[in-house]
Parts: structure tokens; C-alpha cells; sequence
């Protein structure tokens, strides 16, 4: 995926090449320019010293956010390679699009709609894909994928450890099992800590609508852990 002209992901060292084995380092050109201090510069000004072409001021808005959104794309694509892909077409997006950002709302909210319409669109594709099949057939006889993963290491109260396993594993399948935009509002709300009013500015909705897609998912994360919890 190509970068704007001269600049470096500031996570590109999270992320390895195809074959690589080595560990990428970032090489943002800094040579003789002063990084503008984020306690003395207003974030609308960074934003509209990037409208106006300025490349320090957007690595700058970059590096404020670079981590939020990449544990937003992880925390609702579980997935790197996929949380890499939305977390540069993010930037790459915010790069091409930064002219037209007329201070509606606040650049954080903006960046994060981005970032959430390019998961939901990841997430409805997997909703569409083929599931792979949990039985393989071998050479050997047929092998059950959940057969071959690592159990976990139990530590003190083995039952408390197996009774948080159970818990881990319903919520990880319920989430599955949630329609994309239920899954984005509920981790939205709980693994992000934002407020509906938020979320709904995020999703471009209102908060009402937020607010029921919350409880929908809400009561069926409820009704699959009903005998857990």
C-alpha cells in the first residue's frame, strides 16, 4: 500500500514484510525541523497547518492518534494483518481527504468515523465468506482444528481459571455472531469507553440509534452467557 510521498508509517515496526525476518525501523526525515510541542499547538491548528500542506504537522496528527486507531482495528478485527490494512488506509484516507475536513466535528471523532466504516466493511465480508471447515482430512484420518490449539496454562484456582475460560470463549463466539454494526457499537462502548453520544457521532447516526443497537446487542450477549453468569 502505497504512503504519501516521503513519509514512513511511525508503526511500521509493528508490522513486518512478507518474508522478512527483521524487524522494520521508521526513517521520518527530521533533519533540521523543529516537531511542533503538542502542549503549545492547538489540534485544529496542526490539522489546518496539514491542510495546507504542511508534512510535519500530519506525522504530528499521526503519532497523537496512530495508537488509538490501531487498537481500534485490533481490538474489533482481532486480527494484525487485518488491523494493519485498515490502519494504514486510515491515514492513507485522512491524507487524501484532510482539504475537505471543515471542523463539523472534532478531528478525533472524523478519524475514528474512518476508521470504523473501513472494520465494518472488513467485518461484513467476513460475514459473507466461506467459514474453513473445522475437520481436515489428513493422510493420517481426519483432524479437528480445535483439537490442535494450545490449551491454556492453568494457575491458581484451576476451576475459577476454567469457569473465566468458559466466559472468554461464549463472549468471543457471541461477538461472531453479532451483525457488524452491533459488534462495532458494543466494543465501541466497552473496549473504547466512548459515550453513545460519541459513538453515534462516530457511526454518523444519532445517539438513540446508538443507544438501541447497544442494547440489542446488549440482551444477546446477555442470553448467551445467561447460564455463566
Amino acid at each position: 500500500m502505497n504512503s504519501p510521498e516521503g513519509f514512513t508509517w511511525p508503526h511500521s515496526r509493528y508490522f513486518l514484510p512478507a518474508g522478512s525476518s527483521k524487524e522494520v525501523v521508521p526513517a521520518i526525515p527530521t533533519k533540521g525541523v523543529v516537531r511542533p510541542d503538542r502542549s503549545a499547538v492547538d489540534e485544529a491548528e496542526l490539522v489546518r497547518a496539514a491542510q495546507a500542506g504542511d508534512r510535519v504537522a500530519f506525522e504530528e496528527l499521526v503519532r497523537v492518534y496512530d495508537k488509538s486507531v490501531l487498537r481500534l482495528a485490533m481490538n474489533l478485527l482481532r486480527s494484525p494483518e487485518d488491523a494493519r490494512d485498515v490502519y494504514q488506509e486510515t491515514f492513507l484516507r485522512v491524507y487524501r481527504n484532510l482539504e475537505h475536513f471543515r471542523f463539523d466535528c472534532s478531528f478525533h471523532t472524523w478519524l475514528y468515523r474512518i476508521a470504523t466504516n473501513l472494520c465494518l466493511d472488513h467485518l461484513r465480508k467476513r460475514k459473507v465468506r466461506r467459514e474453513e471447515p473445522t475437520v481436515l482430512a489428513t493422510p493420517e484420518g481426519t483432524l479437528n482444528r480445535m483439537d490442535t490449539v494450545p490449551e491454556e496454562r492453568v494457575d491458581g484456582d484451576p476451576h475459577r481459571n476454567l469457569f473465566s475460560g468458559q466466559i472468554r470463549k461464549r463472549v468471543k463466539e457471541t461477538l461472531a455472531q453479532l451483525t457488524p454494526r452491533e459488534k462495532m457499537v458494543f466494543e465501541l462502548r466497552h473496549y473504547e469507553g466512548l459515550r453513545l453520544k460519541r459513538i453515534g457521532e462516530v457511526l454518523g447516526t444519532s445517539e438513540e440509534a446508538a443507544k438501541n443497537c447497544l442494547f440489542r446487542a446488549t440482551q444477546k450477549m446477555r442470553t448467551a452467557l445467561g447460564d455463566l453468569v
